[in-house]
């Protein structure tokens, strides 16, 4: 009988509980995966507390690699004993095997690793859309990337460099900061000891950046608008220290007319073609070696508890992936 982490109740990291779950088949257009790795996420801290509600009870986890185990009806292309990836609109990787629609799955290449792959879809994919289609880094580009040190950060700040922008990376220690530069930060500033728009105008020469990317949230939002440039682009996708503040639209234009925008991964992948081009381009700059994927830390999956008491306090360093 597999097993599965499952929450009946919001709240801190004991509410998670391992439980078995029932033995499914899969439907028309659906497939089996027996799980080999999880991605830990912090949108599974949210949703795990509460700050993204789901219905209880409830699964948690947006990642996963694993093996085919079962297809069925209508199901082409893929067959059992396939290595796939794929993250998921709905929590509940945090599973040993779980049923996933088929045209959400990606088959593994050849050379990247099931933990890898694990670590790579959700956090790759996000950096993907983040700077190809959000805002479209180019050569001259001056991005300010936030937990640069973290694992969409360290994945965009190597794949910024590659297309050719100055990095500025923002992280919350000085030993996160040795990481930052090693994966492609040209400058590297800490959260609490900087004084972060003063800052990046010195290091820009007064100008400011392009596009700030934050998965912070709330102790960094208001100067993370300060360190734009007029006509710059404030991207904030995440909530690490929590929900940002309200803001009056004309604090945009303040600031120099302004573009703020909220994005999220499961609208820029909904359709397959786009889910097929991103994760094209990610296991491209994968394969190339521009991108490399670190996984900092494993945890079986039982012990998900500690792995949430880790990254919540900024205790991980890269991706972190569960073992079933």
């Amino acid at each position: 009988m597999p097993y599965a982490i499952r929450i009946r109740s919001f709240g801190g990291p004991e509410v998670m509980q391992w439980e078995s779950v029932g033995a499914v088949e899969p439907g028309p257009n659906e497939v089996l995966v027996r799980h080999t790795a999880i991605g830990l996420n912090f949108i599974d801290i949210y949703e795990r507390t509460g700050l993204y509600p789901n219905p209880l009870p409830t699964g948690l986890g947006r990642e996963a690699a694993g093996v085919v185990v079962a297809t069925g009806p209508k199901v082409t292309g893929l067959r059992e004993g396939d290595r796939v990836g794929y993250f998921s609109e709905q929590p509940g990787t945090y599973a040993e095997e779980r049923i996933v629609a088929a045209d959400r799955l990606m088959k593994i290449p050849d050379g990247v690793s099931d933990r890898l792959a694990a670590a790579a879809m959700l956090k790759g994919l996000t950096a993907q859309f983040l700077l190809r289609r959000t805002y479209r880094i180019k050569r001259g580009t001056v991005a300010v990337i936030h937990a640069a040190a973290g694992g969409v950060g360290m994945i965009a700040t190597q794949w910024a460099n590659r297309l050719g922008a100055t990095v500025i990376g923002v992280v919350g220690s000085d030993a996160k900061a040795e990481v930052a530069r090693r994966h492609g930060c040209h400058h590297v500033l800490i959260l609490g000891q900087d004084e972060l728009p003063a800052a990046v105008r010195k290091l820009t020469r007064g100008r400011g950046a392009h596009v700030v990317y934050d998965s912070v949230g709330k102790d960094s939002f208001l100067a993370s608008l300060d360190c734009l440039r007029p006509l710059g682009m404030m991207v904030s996708y995440g909530n690490a220290s929590g929900p940002v503040p309200a803001i009056q639209p004309l604090e945009l234009a303040r600031r120099g007319s302004l573009f703020l925008t909220r994005p999220t991964l499961f609208h820029y992948a909904a359709k397959r073609s786009d889910l097929e081009r991103g994760a094209k381009e990610l296991f491209e700059v994968i394969g190339s070696g521009a991108v490399r994927i670190e996984v900092g830390q494993t945890y079986p999956l039982r012990d998900v508890a500690q792995a949430h008491r880790d990254l919540e306090g900024r205790r991980t360093v890269g991706s972190t992936v569960l073992l079933p």
